[in-house]
């Protein structure tokens, strides 16, 4: 067992809300707003609906809030479940930007669980969330994902437990005993399932929400777990690789959750740089989408294999660099309310989706994870050009989003997305 990650627990367990920069709770809480309204958009998709009911009718308790519309609450372990599941449906949670994960969404549901059904104040349920954050962002770091695996279900499960554990009041032993144990139920979801359209790939991130409440509990009953478990089940069974050298750099003064990225376009984040690029380039020509000859999009090798201009439903659509750039050109914007499945079925969108060629620009790739550049060239029967280009997102290091950007999303996402009628 590594000296580091014992350190990591003892961080979890001792640093107190005093110890939090205030600064840092107050980009928390943003955090935790954004996300609660992804959940809340994401408990309206018909399979999270579905799931919800079924599993009202075989499980029992209560002491947890599932966030759905008059739902009623639920055993702590069912509730972190369906409200992870339903956050991670439609592709617009935050996420860690210099390592892959999607921290807040697979660490939030369980700490809400947990810190609602223990009775734990405010302030202690924002405290054990940063650090469950803190823990995630750390361990990302250091974790090498396998080419294929998705980071839900993985290294921010294990982050999960950890924020779990410190809602029931295990001290540092008993945090990492946690996430140790926590190993068991680590996942390896394919990439694959999300240019296929795959919602199982959601499960996994609903998982963590799950592992989150059950890992306390079974270090409280004394179930017992390898000392090196997390050091194996990274290194060797979930993942390629974990280094653990760097784990507590800045430690108590640079905080990872300070150090996320937040969606306002409805779609996987790798395609938000292009959709910048697009978004210029359209303010420039202003035109309609049947002026539109050919969209030609250069970027970064992870975002140009998502370039099938035929997703297959609503999930698929939202790993479809084509579908989202013809999105914004019919209606408007790639928000929650545009990017909708009504999208998929709109014949000007369909046909325009054609149009739109991807390509790797391998100097780009060079620079990634870093920036995540793109360029996107505009060309329109009239003979008219724009290109246009950018070395990330916005939203990234150099050009973060206003918190009234966020809050107005968070307010679009609790309206549950209705639709908005096609520019044209």
């Amino acid at each position: 067992m590594s000296q580091e990650i014992e350190e990591l627990a003892r961080f979890a367990a001792a640093t107190t809300n005093a110890d939090i920069p205030e600064a840092v709770q107050r980009h928390a809480k943003l955090v935790v707003l954004d996300t609660l309204g992804v959940i809340l958009a994401g408990s309206l998709r018909p399979e999270v609906r579905e799931l919800r009911q079924r599993l009202a009718a075989t499980a029992a308790g209560s002491g947890a809030t599932v966030y759905a519309t008059g739902f009623p609450s639920h055993d702590p372990r069912t509730a972190g479940l369906i409200n992870g599941i339903a956050g991670r449906s439609i592709e617009l949670c935050e996420g860690l930007r210099l390592a892959s994960g999607q921290a807040a969404m697979q660490v939030l549901p369980a700490a809400l669980a947990v810190g609602e059904h223990a009775e734990r104040s405010g302030a202690e349920f924002l405290s054990a969330f940063i650090l469950g954050y803190e823990i995630a962002g750390r361990l990302a770091a250091a974790f090498t994902p396998r080419p294929l695996a998705h980071q839900n279900g993985q290294v921010s499960l294990l982050a999960a437990a950890a924020a779990g554990a410190r809602l029931r009041g295990l001290d540092a032993a008993g945090i990492s005993l946690a996430m140790r144990l926590a190993t068991t139920l680590l996942l390896t979801p394919s990439y694959t399932n999300a240019v296929a359209g795959a919602t199982a790939l959601n499960v996994a991130g609903g998982i963590s929400g799950f592992a989150g409440v059950l890992a306390p509990e079974l270090a409280l009953a004394g179930f017992t777990a390898q000392q090196d478990a997390i050091e194996e089940a990274l290194g060797q069974l979930v993942g390629a690789g974990f280094s653990p050298g760097r784990l507590l750099d800045d430690l108590g003064t640079s905080w990872q959750i300070t150090r996320n990225y937040f969606r306002l376009y409805a779609c996987c984040n790798p395609i938000h740089p292009a959709l910048d690029c697009l978004h210029a380039a359209l303010a420039e020509l202003r035109p309609k989408p049947d002026e539109i000859e050919r969209i030609d999009v250069a970027t970064y090798r992870f975002a140009s294999v998502m370039q099938n201009p035929e997703p297959p439903n609503y999930f698929a659509s939202k790993y479809s660099l084509p579908h989202a750039a013809a999105v914004m050109v019919v209606r408007g914007g790639a928000g929650f309310a545009e990017l909708d499945d009504s999208a998929l079925a709109d014949p000007v969108i369909t046909a325009l989706r054609q149009r739109v060629h991807v390509s790797e620009d391998p100097a780009m790739s060079a620079l990634a994870p870093r920036l995540r550049p793109a360029r996107v060239t505009v060309s329109l029967t009239d003979g008219r050009q724009a290109t246009h280009v950018r070395d990330s997102h916005r939203g990234d290091f150099n050009d973060p989003f206003e918190e009234t950007e966020i809050r107005g999303k968070f307010r679009q996402t609790c309206r549950y997305g209705a639709p908005r009628q096609s520019r044209r």
